[in-house]
């Protein structure tokens, strides 16, 4: 039997906390290994209990989800952190995607929205929900310029990674080596002066390389 995927959850609010733990507890193969109630007590709890995936809401005292993303990121950059949101907080969304985020989801999204992002962002996948990522569009500013042109198979691999998929599901889906594809994506992101392979995304989603629809 498989390991369960391990998951932190990071908001302030006792309720959220506990209804979110209540929703999990019914997620097969989820297992839910601590509570943090503000920024602070995330980075400290990440590094003692070691989660796959912390759900972290972004607007806490002491340190704001934002930069507790950032603080986990830089000790452990295999976790997987999906941002939790309410429905004003699109400029935060995208700065805790700068800070390495793997994806966002709203805190009255469905159960099996909750199973899908958290299974989805253990194997470091994007999660990119349409909804909330055509609001989060419209609040972009204009993209980013490539300082030189995307070759075809540059264009062909940002498509899937705007579906969402892993270097090594590219990998497999277009019969090229893993680290070949690594290469590829590390070179789209320094010609668009991206950090990560969410911001891709959604510059591929804004430009119009890749639809909401492919996914």
């Amino acid at each position: 039997m498989a390991e369960p995927i391990t998951v932190l959850l990071a908001d302030d609010h006792f309720v959220i906390r506990q209804g979110t733990n209540a929703l999990l507890a019914g997620i097969e193969g989820v297992e839910v290994v601590g509570e943090a109630e503000d920024g602070a007590e995330a980075v400290t709890k990440a590094r003692i209990l070691e989660p796959a995936v912390v759900l972290m809401d972004i607007v806490m005292p002491h340190l704001d989800g934002v930069e507790a993303t950032r603080a986990i990121l830089s000790e452990r950059p295999r976790t997987a952190i999906i941002v939790l949101t309410g429905s004003q907080l699109q400029g935060k969304i995208l700065n805790a995607v700068r800070a390495g985020a793997l994806g966002y989801l709203s805190k009255d999204a469905r159960r099996d929205d909750f199973a899908r992002a958290i299974r989805t962002a253990a194997r470091g996948e994007p999660w990119l929900p349409p909804d909330l990522t055509r609001r989060l569009l419209g609040r972009m500013s204009a993209s980013n310029v490539p300082t030189e042109p995307l070759t075809s198979r540059e264009i062909e691999i940002l498509r899937w990674v705007a579906r969402g998929f892993s270097n090594q599901r590219i990998a497999d889906t277009i019969y090229l080596a893993e680290v070949t594809v690594r290469s590829h994506v590390s070179r789209i992101l320094g010609k668009l002066g991206l950090g990560n392979r969410v911001e891709a995304a959604l510059w591929a989603l804004r430009e119009g390389v890749a639809s909401l629809e492919d996914g």
